[in-house]
């Protein structure tokens, strides 16, 4: 980077700033979750907490009712430190692993509708022109304009019609049907950067039209690929307000409506709450991690033509 030393300081202490400001958020979060739920409003700033001092007049190494402790959060009682009981309980005395399993099944579900149809369509308004191309087009554009909430009520109607309401069938159809307009713009920006001379070899090589498809155009077009299955993948994995619409069994609730449980009109636990959000947290960030070298020339060559 070009610039005076001093230059250099003030560019290199803002992007600290804004790191730290990125992740504190993350790291209060992760310390709720490392506390017990009566030391979620203490007040020290430090994200690790330990056990306040008492008198072990039992000795046990526990403290128990009647013994004296120093109450250092001043809330009359006595502060455990930070552990990993939060974890321990969400796995073991909750329903998570189920609502897990329901959130995976409806995102992949989703992720391969969503890569599935994009890739095909946006081949096809890519490369063939025929009646309604551009008619087309501004239309799956126009849906992007409407947040999906506006649409809830429509999409409840039409489900309730077709008895799909508290199925997992009708959360798929509206998931896949708001992410597949992005998804189809993207695929046909990026196949209008891959040369027509590609899949002209192909054919006269002795491929079929899907065949140059299959063969040619779609390795190519990999980085294009993984952008469509992530944004399919972020549609409905941390999704809540659809899915409080359209699933109302306690059995099929998806991972952000079982988290939501554990909040009460008079309590509410915090630190199974945090727990949850770092462990729901966890694939998302390891997909961006993993898929990482895709993502920059997924997005930036998808959005040259159009």
């Amino acid at each position: 980077m070009k610039g005076t030393p001093l230059e250099k300081w003030l560019v290199f202490g803002f992007l600290c700033l804004f790191t730290l400001a990125t992740i504190y958020p993350v790291l209060n979060v992760v310390s709720i979750s490392l506390r017990t739920d009566n030391a979620f409003q203490s007040k020290s700033l430090s994200f690790l907490e330990f056990d306040e001092p008492f008198e072990d007049t039992n000795l046990n190494g526990t403290w128990d009712e009647g013994e004296k402790f120093t109450d250092e959060n001043t809330n009359g009682r006595w502060d455990e430190g930070s552990s990993f009981a939060s974890y321990v309980i969400l796995f073991t005395e909750t329903s998570f692993l189920k609502w897990a399993w329901n959130s995976f099944l409806i995102t992949l579900v989703v992720t391969l509708t969503g890569v599935a149809l994009a890739s095909t369509s946006g081949y096809a308004l890519s490369r063939f022109n025929f009646k309604g191309k551009q008619f087309g087009m501004i239309s799956l554009m126009t849906t992007q304009m409407f947040p999906a909430t506006m649409l809830l009520l429509p999409f409840f109607i039409i489900l309730s019609k077709l008895g799909l309401i508290d199925s997992y069938l009708g959360l798929i159809i509206i998931y896949s049907s708001t992410a597949l307009p992005f998804c189809i713009w993207q695929m046909k920006g990026y196949y209008d950067t891959i040369p027509p001379a590609l899949e002209e070899a192909a054919r006269l090589d002795g491929c079929s039209r899907f065949q140059a498809f299959y063969k040619v155009i779609l390795p190519l077009s990999a980085p294009a690929l993984v952008i469509t299955a992530l944004f399919s993948f972020m549609a409905s994995w941390s999704e809540y307000v659809v899915a409080a619409v359209v699933l109302q069994d306690p059995e099929l609730y998806t991972l952000p409506l079982g988290l939501k449980s554990f909040q009460a009109s008079l309590a509410t636990q915090w630190g199974l709450y945090a727990a949850g959000a770092i462990v729901v947290s966890i694939p998302v960030t390891v997909l961006f991690v993993a898929l990482a070298k895709y993502l920059v020339s997924g997005l930036t060559l998808g959005s040259v033509k159009g």
